[in-house]
């Protein structure tokens, strides 16, 4: 008995001691406003889009990192501040969700003032158009005018494109330093979605070398067959790239040389209206 009271006392010894050597390491004035509570939470929402479907408190738990009792700690609070829902094994996002993405679209001036130049781009080409801004490896839309013609109806507020395949995406990695770049692009998980799909580093540097010099991408039926797309970047007052807008048509009515020619210099028009907007 006395064995193990000397060991319970020196193991409790050496946790009061590790305790108090990590309370004694000075913490940044960022890291003690740091909320990790809402990182998890935050990171719990974000999974829901990784699988697209409803997670059991598992697949929640296995997608984010975190134990499951953080997982299940998390996901309750948000079923009780009513985000999520549970039918007794899956959890689901609830539609209170929408509010964080329209909180974005509403308070951020770059969608208010697209939209009018959008609708104007699109009556002009008859070709849906949007806007998109970078978010990690994605391009995501943050407007978008989708005409009847369009085979990507699928698309819309929100959607998400692997950057390096994206004609959108590859203006926004073109726009980073090039050291940046390439090391995002060696992280991106490169899958080839069509036969045209580039994922090798040494095509993918060589084109974002290519829209650095010539102020555009292109986009040849590597995301989907039959879809060609074509993107410029839009800047801010002071010549930062903050989005890239673009044009899709399909590819038995446009040409790469026909969106180059027709659509391109439309592209130019709206994207020089909405830089003196903003």
């Amino acid at each position: 008995m006395r064995v193990k009271k000397i060991d319970y006392n020196v193991r409790k010894s050496n946790i009061v001691g590790i305790v108090m050597e990590v309370a004694a390491v000075p913490r940044t004035s960022e890291e003690k406003e740091y909320v990790a509570g809402l990182e998890k939470g935050l990171a719990i929402i974000e999974a829901f889009g990784i699988q697209n479907k409803a997670l059991t408190l598992s697949e929640a738990a296995a997608i984010t990192g975190h134990s499951r009792a953080s997982a299940r700690r998390s996901l309750l609070t948000l079923q009780r501040l009513g985000y999520v829902e549970w039918d007794g094994k899956y959890f689901h996002l609830a539609p209170r969700v929408l509010r964080l993405g329209h909180a974005y679209v509403t308070s951020t001036s770059l969608s208010k003032v697209v939209q009018p130049v959008l609708e104007g781009l699109s009556e002009q080409t008859r070709e849906s158009s949007s806007l998109a801004v970078l978010d990690g490896s994605d391009a995501v839309f943050v407007a978008r005018i989708s005409t009847r013609r369009s085979l990507s109806n699928a698309l819309g507020l929100g959607s998400r494109l692997p950057a390096y395949c994206a004609a959108t995406g590859r203006v926004l990695l073109a726009a980073l330093p090039e050291d940046e770049a390439e090391l995002l692009l060696k992280r991106m998980k490169r899958h080839p979605l069509t036969p045209h799909t580039r994922t090798q580093m040494p095509d993918l540097l060589q084109i974002l070398d290519e829209v650095r010099r010539q102020g555009y991408a292109m986009c040849n039926e590597e995301l989907e067959l039959g879809i060609r797309s074509i993107a410029v970047p839009v800047r801010d007052a002071a010549g930062r790239v903050i989005a890239s807008m673009s044009l899709v048509g399909s590819a038995s009515r446009h040409s790469l040389e026909n969106m180059i020619d027709t659509f391109l210099p439309q592209l130019e028009r709206a994207r020089r209206t909405l830089s003196m907007m903003l």
